[in-house]
Protein backbone atom coordinates (compact mmCIF):
# COMPACT_ATOMS: atom_id res chain seq x y z
CA UNK A 1 0.00 0.00 0.00
CA UNK A 2 0.56 3.64 -0.75
CA UNK A 3 0.23 6.66 1.60
CA UNK A 4 0.40 9.91 0.30
CA UNK A 5 0.76 13.09 2.55
CA UNK A 6 0.60 16.92 2.76
CA UNK A 7 3.07 18.97 5.46
CA UNK A 8 1.23 22.13 5.90
CA UNK A 9 4.08 24.53 7.85
CA UNK A 10 2.76 27.65 9.87
CA UNK A 11 6.38 29.43 9.97
CA UNK A 12 9.92 29.34 8.88
CA UNK A 13 11.56 25.79 8.47
CA UNK A 14 14.93 24.64 7.55
CA UNK A 15 15.99 21.68 6.32
CA UNK A 16 19.55 22.09 5.26
CA UNK A 17 21.88 21.48 2.60
CA UNK A 18 25.44 21.56 4.78
CA UNK A 19 26.35 24.15 2.60
CA UNK A 20 26.86 28.06 3.05
CA UNK A 21 26.77 31.17 0.77
CA UNK A 22 30.10 32.84 1.48
CA UNK A 23 30.27 35.53 4.13
CA UNK A 24 25.80 35.90 3.66
CA UNK A 25 24.53 32.97 4.90
CA UNK A 26 25.94 30.20 6.91
CA UNK A 27 23.51 27.43 5.86
CA UNK A 28 21.51 27.20 3.17
CA UNK A 29 18.02 25.01 2.54
CA UNK A 30 18.04 21.91 0.69
CA UNK A 31 16.66 23.06 -2.86
CA UNK A 32 15.81 20.93 -6.07
CA UNK A 33 17.54 21.66 -9.55
CA UNK A 34 15.36 24.58 -9.85
CA UNK A 35 16.27 26.40 -6.38
CA UNK A 36 12.99 24.76 -5.02
CA UNK A 37 12.54 23.99 -1.44
CA UNK A 38 11.91 20.04 -0.26
CA UNK A 39 11.89 18.09 2.72
CA UNK A 40 14.19 15.53 2.21
CA UNK A 41 12.62 11.42 2.30
CA UNK A 42 14.83 10.37 4.57
CA UNK A 43 13.78 13.47 7.17
CA UNK A 44 10.44 12.15 7.35
CA UNK A 45 11.75 8.49 7.40
CA UNK A 46 13.27 8.95 10.06
CA UNK A 47 10.54 10.86 12.07
CA UNK A 48 8.17 8.49 11.34
CA UNK A 49 10.59 6.20 12.96
CA UNK A 50 10.71 8.19 16.15
CA UNK A 51 6.90 8.17 16.60
CA UNK A 52 6.88 4.52 15.50
CA UNK A 53 9.19 3.21 17.64
CA UNK A 54 8.22 5.86 20.92
CA UNK A 55 4.50 4.61 20.52
CA UNK A 56 5.07 0.87 20.21
CA UNK A 57 7.46 1.17 23.08
CA UNK A 58 4.29 2.66 25.40
CA UNK A 59 2.00 -0.03 24.27
CA UNK A 60 4.95 -2.96 24.80
CA UNK A 61 4.07 -3.73 20.79
CA UNK A 62 6.73 -6.06 19.00
CA UNK A 63 9.05 -3.48 16.87
CA UNK A 64 9.98 -6.14 14.24
CA UNK A 65 7.19 -5.11 11.76
CA UNK A 66 9.08 -1.37 12.39
CA UNK A 67 12.30 -3.08 11.33
CA UNK A 68 10.84 -4.65 8.15
CA UNK A 69 9.30 -1.58 6.79
CA UNK A 70 12.04 0.51 8.01
CA UNK A 71 15.39 -0.86 7.95
CA UNK A 72 17.21 -1.18 11.11
CA UNK A 73 18.99 2.19 12.60
CA UNK A 74 22.57 1.71 13.46
CA UNK A 75 25.83 3.38 13.62
CA UNK A 76 27.44 0.00 12.99
CA UNK A 77 26.76 -1.13 10.16
CA UNK A 78 27.84 -5.11 11.00
CA UNK A 79 24.21 -5.17 12.99
CA UNK A 80 21.92 -4.72 10.09
CA UNK A 81 23.32 -7.91 8.33
CA UNK A 82 21.09 -10.93 7.75
CA UNK A 83 21.62 -14.30 8.34
CA UNK A 84 23.54 -14.79 5.07
CA UNK A 85 25.31 -12.01 6.10
CA UNK A 86 24.18 -9.57 3.58
CA UNK A 87 22.94 -5.87 4.19
CA UNK A 88 18.89 -5.70 4.64
CA UNK A 89 16.87 -2.73 4.92
CA UNK A 90 13.62 -1.73 4.90
CA UNK A 91 10.73 -2.40 2.17
CA UNK A 92 8.95 1.06 2.50
CA UNK A 93 10.26 4.07 0.48
CA UNK A 94 9.90 7.82 1.20
CA UNK A 95 9.69 10.33 -1.25
CA UNK A 96 11.07 13.64 -0.94
CA UNK A 97 8.05 15.95 0.32
CA UNK A 98 7.87 19.21 -2.41
CA UNK A 99 6.19 21.46 -3.40
CA UNK A 100 2.64 20.72 -5.91
CA UNK A 101 3.40 20.40 -9.56
CA UNK A 102 1.17 23.40 -10.23
CA UNK A 103 2.41 25.66 -7.79
CA UNK A 104 5.97 24.92 -8.66
CA UNK A 105 5.32 25.53 -12.36
CA UNK A 106 3.94 29.26 -11.46
CA UNK A 107 6.75 29.95 -8.92
CA UNK A 108 8.98 28.84 -11.44
CA UNK A 109 7.35 30.78 -14.84
CA UNK A 110 6.87 33.87 -12.24
CA UNK A 111 10.64 34.19 -11.66
CA UNK A 112 9.21 34.23 -7.54
CA UNK A 113 11.91 31.14 -6.10
CA UNK A 114 13.93 34.07 -4.11
CA UNK A 115 10.70 35.08 -2.12
CA UNK A 116 10.41 31.14 -1.04
CA UNK A 117 13.60 32.32 1.54
CA UNK A 118 14.64 34.48 3.64
CA UNK A 119 18.06 34.79 6.29
CA UNK A 120 17.84 35.10 9.60
CA UNK A 121 20.43 36.17 12.11
CA UNK A 122 21.62 34.65 15.62
CA UNK A 123 24.57 35.04 18.05
CA UNK A 124 25.47 34.05 21.18
CA UNK A 125 25.27 36.15 24.18
CA UNK A 126 27.71 36.17 26.92
CA UNK A 127 26.11 35.54 30.63
CA UNK A 128 28.28 37.74 31.87
CA UNK A 129 29.03 40.73 30.27
CA UNK A 130 25.43 40.18 28.70
CA UNK A 131 26.78 40.84 25.07
CA UNK A 132 27.49 39.03 21.97
CA UNK A 133 30.69 36.80 21.92
CA UNK A 134 32.89 37.28 19.38
CA UNK A 135 32.99 35.33 16.16
CA UNK A 136 29.12 34.28 17.40
CA UNK A 137 27.22 35.79 14.52
CA UNK A 138 25.54 33.36 12.64
CA UNK A 139 22.95 33.70 9.60
CA UNK A 140 20.58 30.94 8.07
CA UNK A 141 18.12 30.47 5.27
CA UNK A 142 14.87 29.80 6.15
CA UNK A 143 11.96 28.71 4.09
CA UNK A 144 9.00 30.58 4.13
CA UNK A 145 5.76 28.81 5.22
CA UNK A 146 4.58 26.69 2.61
CA UNK A 147 2.36 23.11 1.93
CA UNK A 148 4.33 20.21 1.02
CA UNK A 149 3.93 16.81 -0.29
CA UNK A 150 5.03 13.59 -0.20
CA UNK A 151 4.65 9.60 -0.61
CA UNK A 152 5.17 6.61 1.32
CA UNK A 153 5.78 3.50 -0.93
CA UNK A 154 5.40 -0.27 -0.16
CA UNK A 155 3.84 0.28 3.34
CA UNK A 156 3.37 -3.47 4.70
CA UNK A 157 -0.23 -4.42 4.99
CA UNK A 158 -1.72 -3.93 8.94
CA UNK A 159 1.09 -0.58 9.13
CA UNK A 160 -1.01 1.99 7.60
CA UNK A 161 -2.75 2.98 10.33
CA UNK A 162 -0.29 3.34 12.36
CA UNK A 163 1.59 5.25 9.85
CA UNK A 164 -0.98 7.70 9.65
CA UNK A 165 -0.82 8.28 13.31
CA UNK A 166 2.87 8.61 13.86
CA UNK A 167 2.77 11.16 10.48
CA UNK A 168 -0.07 13.05 13.11
CA UNK A 169 2.15 12.68 15.42
CA UNK A 170 5.07 15.08 13.70
CA UNK A 171 4.58 19.08 14.92
CA UNK A 172 7.93 20.10 14.41
CA UNK A 173 10.82 19.69 11.83
CA UNK A 174 14.02 20.62 10.28
CA UNK A 175 16.69 22.29 12.19
CA UNK A 176 16.35 24.68 15.16
CA UNK A 177 12.90 22.84 16.04
CA UNK A 178 13.60 24.17 19.44
CA UNK A 179 13.68 27.54 18.66
CA UNK A 180 10.35 27.59 17.22
CA UNK A 181 11.06 27.10 13.37
CA UNK A 182 9.43 24.11 11.31
CA UNK A 183 5.93 24.16 13.31
CA UNK A 184 3.74 22.15 11.09
CA UNK A 185 0.69 19.35 10.55
CA UNK A 186 1.08 16.26 8.55
CA UNK A 187 -1.69 14.58 7.07
CA UNK A 188 -1.55 11.63 5.51
CA UNK A 189 -4.26 9.09 3.45
CA UNK A 190 -3.84 5.44 1.87
CA UNK A 191 -3.97 5.79 -1.73
CA UNK A 192 -6.50 4.15 -3.51
CA UNK A 193 -7.19 1.16 -4.15
CA UNK A 194 -4.49 0.65 -0.90
CA UNK A 195 -6.02 -1.17 2.43
CA UNK A 196 -5.16 0.05 5.04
Amino acid sequence: MNIKYQITFYNDWHCGSGLAAGADVDLLVVKDRQGLPYVPGKTIKGLVREALEETYALQQKDTEPLVKMLGRETDNPDETKDARGEMSQGKSFFTNAELDDKEADAIVSAKAIDYLYRSIASTAIDAETGTARNHSLRRMQVTVPCVMHGRILDVPAGLGDDVLMALRYIKRLGQSRNRGYGRCDIVGEVEEGGAV
